[in-house]
């Protein structure tokens, strides 16, 4: 049964001294005109201009930054003959330009409706959430206005970061054309979000989204690569109204455990972006453990054990396979590798190593899933009856294994197109244990010292010590990278090489295992 459209309140609580109803929309106004009210009686003009000031500066150093690079780059790419300073040999150079363009594009609409069913997209806080949700009304007026504005958001947002992806790629292509194409990827974005908010009308059962989404995606991310025709972004458009008109109506009608839900997801990880905790933002995005490997952990957790060693690697390895989504992102971002190599697009190899390195930095982070839930409790390492260290290895053997397996994969592939020959497999390998050390590292980040004094720096005050935090993990994964980095670019591996190789990967994994061990006995 439908939700009565009124309910009558207390006059505090927007009801009329008359005795007339409030309806829904009268609580959302009363909510907005009092929060209105707080925020203004505690907030100065000058702590305005401030704050509008500094973000103002921020948002043109990042554009001004951004705009010289990708103008730069596309002055380079357009001077580069494809054949010239490639990893890959020229007659593996097969890829049209056009099918990378799709390629990017789908993968990045399929990233933001994961995205966006993380986050919500119809969410409520948690304040809203106990104050809206248990009132007899309309939830469509209550939920509406942010979800308009979310979507109007992600559609500009997502506009303005593709056209320097188009000006990258399709060179010959006029500036209204890119626009053309950057307004009709913000039309797509639109679309996606609003499906997401259709898909969360079926989540209150907890069975999982269907797959068909990611296929309707496909013919979806075509429409911005066939500029500079006007015709897709009037489909696009076309499409975008559709989906609006049917999903918005029936946001209302969404569980109230999935508003709440969304909203504690986009709660959460709002504040990690504020506080600039990527660890934090890592497990907010976090997705449900997968019952497949919640299983196969249970059988293997089921066998016995010898020794309080060997139950606590095993402890680790059933925890990593029923806590690790999968292997779908670290597949994307070794194909993303392997597209840039292969495009016939005339990329510096310095870019297409830069690339790598994103991956593998990406990935590697991914894999630190399990030092991530522990260093919420990192006290708890104390009472196992092994030394920190041990403690330590064990939770380094699946991240370290995986990562070189995925490094192993990645450069067999550029090894057989020519960036290298057989040896740089086994330098792949090799550092791929370091990544998984790193990504351990990078789990274990000191919680920030907000007391010392703030850095300057183009995009406002930084603290000092969250500077050093955000690169704790990134600085020894990409350490570990360099021997593998310098053979792809010299394009051959020199025995030296694999012994360099050998050396860093056995630094990383004794300074994370020590600098875990003096941390914890300090506490």
């Amino acid at each position: 049964m439908p939700a009565p459209e009124a309910l009558r309140l207390r006059p505090a609580a927007g009801e009329d001294r008359d005795g007339t109803l409030a309806t829904a929309r009268a609580v959302v106004a009363f909510t907005r005109t009092s929060s209105r009210r707080y925020n203004r009686a505690r907030t100065s003009v000058g702590g305005l201009f401030i704050d509008i000031y500094s973000n103002t500066l921020a948002l043109a150093c990042v554009l001004a930054i951004a705009g010289s690079f990708v103008f730069a780059l596309r002055d380079e790419i357009a001077r580069r003959d494809p054949a010239q300073d490639g990893l890959a040999d020229q007659q593996w150079q097969i890829l049209p330009a056009d099918v990378l363009w799709i390629l990017l594009t789908y993968l990045a609409l399929n990233g933001l409706l994961t995205l966006a069913r993380r986050l919500g997209p119809a969410a409520v806080s948690s304040s809203e959430g106990s104050w809206w949700l248990p009132l007899p009304v309309d939830r469509r007026p209550m939920v509406l206005p942010g979800l308009i504005r979310l979507i109007a958001g992600v559609g500009l947002a997502s506009a303005v970061m593709y056209l320097p992806f188009s000006l990258l790629i399709a060179l010959d292509r006029t500036p209204s054309g890119n626009l053309l194409a950057a307004g009709t990827f913000g039309l797509v974005a639109v679309i996606v979000v609003g499906g997401a908010t259709l898909l969360q009308l079926r989540s209150g059962s907890g069975r999982r989204d269907p797959l068909w989404p990611a296929l309707v995606l496909l013919p979806l991310a075509v429409l911005p690569s066939l500029g500079p025709a006007v015709w897709p972004l009037l489909v696009a458009l076309g499409l975008a109204v559709v989906v609006l008109a049917y999903s918005l109506p029936r946001v209302g009608m969404v569980a109230g455990s999935e508003l709440v839900r969304g909203g504690g997801v986009s709660g959460h990880a709002g504040a990690s972006v504020f506080l600039l905790d990527v660890n934090e933002l890592s497990r907010a995005l976090a997705a449900r453990p997968r019952h497949t490997a919640s299983t196969r952990g249970a059988k293997l957790y089921a066998r016995h054990a010898l020794g309080p060693r060997a139950a606590i690697v095993r402890a680790d390895i059933v925890a990593f396979l029923r806590l690790q989504q999968g292997v779908a992102v670290p597949l994307v971002w070794l194909g993303a590798c392997l597209a840039l190599v292969l495009a016939d697009v005339a990329l510096p190899a310095v870019v297409q190593l830069l690339v790598i390195v994103v991956a593998g930095c990406v990935t590697g982070a991914g894999m630190g899933v399990v030092a991530r839930r522990t260093a919420l409790v990192p006290e708890l390492d104390l009472l196992l009856p092994v030394s920190t260290p041990v403690v330590m290895l064990s939770r380094t053997l699946s991240p370290a294994v995986a990562m070189s397996a995925w490094m192993a994969a990645l450069t067999g592939a550029l090894s057989g197109v020519g960036a290298g020959g057989p040896g740089l497999i086994l330098l792949g390998a090799l550092a791929g244990l370091g990544m998984g050390a790193g990504s351990v590292r990078a789990a274990t980040r000191p919680a920030t010292d907000w007391t010392a004094p703030a850095a300057e720096t183009p995009f406002g005050p930084v603290p000092r010590t969250q500077i050093a935090a955000l690169f704790r993990g990134i600085d020894v994964t990409v350490l570990a990278m360099v021997p593998v980095l310098l053979a792809l670019y010299i394009g051959t591996v020199y025995p030296w090489l694999v012994g360099v190789q050998v050396a860093i990967s056995a630094a990383v994994i004794v300074i994370q295992m020590a600098a875990k061990s003096t941390t914890q006995s300090g506490a």
